[in-house]
């Protein structure tokens, strides 16, 4: 009798070990899986309103991607080659028109929260005034795409080879906040990299290497 009773309470055990270790395998990762992972930036910048709606080049901020491994954050000058002049959106600006036309005036400079913190940043309390360098500072931004120090990866061969970004990072022009699309495994570069050599990219035959030194070295 204690032997069945030993016996069924092992296998509950069991059972509920099982139920719980299947439960959890859809969250299990291999180390440095970072997919999904999306931090909260210093300044709110949206990808969905800059490269969606906007239709901004990707290399027009990271400008280094075609020329460089990196692809390179922008700097806060590439921000103001716009925000100089773009202060707000263009509803609040045209209401601010509107007024000041009936009002028989000049148009206010309406400044958004989320730019208030750019500006803040490069020590401006005019945005068309030019910036001092002693006043400005860096915008700390979280990376969000974090390889091992043991990978290699070279954006200007990827690029140069008719890439996407979007085949890396996943819908950027859609995401309000970046977030790491792909698990960026080995596995999953190494089949891109046979898939690539199988169909080419745009039309066009590559050799994409699977040899370990062209990753690691």
């Amino acid at each position: 009798m204690n032997r069945m009773i030993v016996s069924l309470i092992l296998m509950v055990g069991l059972l509920f070990g099982v139920i719980v270790l299947a439960s959890g395998m859809g969250k299990w990762r291999l180390p440095d899986d970072q997919q999904g992972y999306s931090p909260a930036q210093p300044i709110s910048y949206s990808h969905r309103l800059h490269a969606g709606e906007l239709g901004i080049n990707c290399q027009f901020c990271h400008t280094a991607a075609e020329h460089s491994p990196y692809a390179g954050i922008p700097s806060t000058d590439v921000c103001m080659k716009c925000h100089k002049f773009v202060t707000c959106s263009f509803d609040v600006l045209q209401q601010e028109i509107t007024k000041a036309d009936k009002e028989k005036r000049k148009p206010k400079i309406i400044i958004s929260a989320k730019l208030e913190k750019l500006y803040e940043t490069l020590g401006l309390d005019d945005p068309q005034q030019p910036i001092q360098p002693d006043k400005a500072k860096s915008i700390p931004w979280i990376r969000v795409h974090n390889l091992p120090d043991y990978v290699a990866f070279d954006h200007s061969a990827h690029v140069g080879a008719g890439v996407a970004c979007q085949k890396c990072h996943g819908p950027v022009e859609s995401m309000e906040r970046v977030r790491q699309f792909q698990s960026l495994s080995m596995g999953w570069c190494v089949n891109c990299h046979r898939e690539s050599t199988q169909n080419g990219i745009n039309g066009k035959t590559v050799h994409a290497s699977t040899d370990c030194a062209t990753c690691h070295y």
